[in-house]
C-alpha cells in the first residue's frame, strides 16, 4: 500500500489540524448534541431520588439560579457529587479508551481489556481490604490520597507490563489485546485472593465497589479527581494530532514527522492515569472505555476515535447507567450492572463485525 493511499483518510487532519477539524459542521453538530444530552441526562439524574425535584428547578440550580435554598442544598450538596462522579468517570474512561484504541489500532482495545482497570482495582482493593476500614483504615488526607495512589500504581504497573510484553519493535493490535487479557486475568485472580484474606465486612464492601458503584460520593474526593481528569484531558487533546498519525502505521507516522515512541509513552501514561482516576471514583465500570470511543467515531465519521465526542458519549453512558440501576429499580443496583447491560450487546456486535471483515 502506497503512502498516498495510507494518508488519504487523514487528509482532513493534515490540512486543518485537530483544533480546526473540531469545528467542521458535522463535528460541531455532534459535539453540541452530546453536550445537550449530558446536561439533560444530569438534570434527570439529579431530579430523581428519594424525593423527586422538578426538572426545571434542577436545570435552574445547575446554572446558578436556584429557586430556593432547599432545592439548592438538595441538588448541589446531596445529589450533585454523585452525578459529577458519573460524568467524570464516564468521560475519563472514554478518553482512556479512545487513546488506547488509537495506539493499538484496534477497536477491541480499552483500559479494561488491557488490564489497566484490573490493575487499578488490585491496588485499590489491596488498600481497602488488607489495611481494613472503609478507606483502607486511613483517615484525613491519607484516606483521600492512599486509595487513589494505590489505584494509580496498580494501573501503571499493569499498563507498563502489557506494553513491555506486547512490544516487539512495534505495537500489534491483537497481540496487545491478548497480553492485556492475560494481565487482567492475573490481576483479577489476585483481587479474589486478597478478598479471602480480608475481614468479611471489608470484603463485602470491596465486592460492591468492584461491581462499579457511585454510592457515598462526596466533593472531597470527586473535586480533586475531577480537576486532575481535566488536566489529563488537556494533555490528551494536545496529543490528538500525533496520535492520529500513529494510527495509520509506523512508516506513515515517521514520514509525517511524528516521534512515535515519545507520543505513545506519554499517551499511554495519560490513558493509565485517566482509567485509574475513573476506577477510584466509580470502581471498575466495564465496557465504557470499549464502547464509547467507537460510538463517537461512528457519530462523527472520523477514521480514529475523536477525543471530545468520546468523552461526552462516555459521560452520557455512565449517567444513564446509574439512572437505570439506582433510580428506576425498586432495589438500587451498582452502576456497573447498567454499563454492562449497555456494553455487552455492543461488544457482541463489534466482535461479529470484526470477524466478518477478517473472514
Amino acid at each position: 500500500m502506497s503512502l498516498r493511499t495510507q494518508v488519504r483518510p487523514l487528509l482532513p487532519v493534515l490540512r486543518l489540524g485537530p483544533v480546526s477539524l473540531l469545528w467542521r459542521p458535522r463535528n460541531v453538530v455532534v459535539v453540541t448534541a452530546l453536550l445537550v444530552a449530558v446536561v439533560l441526562a444530569c438534570a434527570v439524574h439529579l431530579s430523581l431520588g428519594g424525593t423527586s425535584i422538578d426538572l426545571l428547578a434542577v436545570l435552574r440550580t445547575m446554572f446558578g439560579d436556584a429557586p430556593d435554598f432547599k432545592t439548592e442544598l438538595a441538588v448541589r450538596e446531596f445529589r450533585m457529587p454523585r452525578t459529577a462522579a458519573a460524568v467524570v468517570a464516564g468521560a475519563a474512561l472514554a478518553m482512556a479508551g479512545a487513546i488506547t484504541q488509537t495506539i493499538a489500532r484496534n477497536p477491541l482495545a480499552s483500559p479494561d481489556v488491557l488490564g489497566v482497570t484490573a490493575g487499578a482495582s488490585l491496588g485499590a482493593v489491596g488498600v481497602l481490604v488488607l489495611a481494613g476500614g472503609g478507606a483502607g483504615g486511613l483517615s484525613g488526607a491519607a484516606a483521600l490520597l492512599g486509595m487513589p495512589a494505590a489505584a494509580f500504581l496498580g494501573g501503571l504497573a499493569a499498563g507498563v507490563a502489557v506494553f513491555l510484553l506486547a512490544h516487539r519493535g512495534t505495537v500489534d493490535g491483537y497481540r496487545i489485546v491478548l497480553v492485556g487479557l492475560g494481565v487482567s486475568w492475573l490481576a483479577t485472580s489476585l483481587v479474589t485472593w486478597m478478598l479471602t484474606l480480608g475481614d468479611v465486612t471489608n470484603a463485602a464492601q470491596a465486592l460492591t465497589w468492584m461491581t462499579g458503584s457511585l454510592n457515598a460520593e462526596e466533593w472531597a474526593l470527586v473535586g480533586p479527581l475531577a480537576v486532575a481528569a481535566i488536566g489529563l484531558t488537556v494533555v490528551a487533546g494536545l496529543l490528538a494530532r500525533p496520535l492520529s498519525f500513529t494510527a495509520f502505521g509506523d512508516a506513515t507516522a515517521i514520514g509525517l514527522g511524528s516521534s512515535i515512541t515519545r507520543v505513545r509513552v506519554v499517551a499511554l501514561l495519560a490513558a493509565i492515569l485517566l482509567a485509574s482516576l475513573a476506577t477510584v471514583i466509580a470502581g471498575p465500570l466495564g465496557f465504557v472505555a470499549l464502547a464509547a470511543p467507537q460510538i463517537a467515531r461512528l457519530l462523527v465519521g472520523s477514521p480514529t476515535p475523536p477525543f471530545a465526542a468520546s468523552a461526552l458519549v462516555g459521560a452520557v453512558i455512565v449517567v444513564l447507567a446509574d439512572l437505570l440501576t439506582a433510580r428506576l429499580f425498586p432495589i438500587p443496583l451498582p452502576a456497573g450492572i447498567g454499563t454492562a447491560i449497555i456494553g455487552v450487546p455492543y461488544l457482541v456486535w463489534l466482535l461479529v463485525r470484526t470477524q466478518r471483515r477478517t473472514a
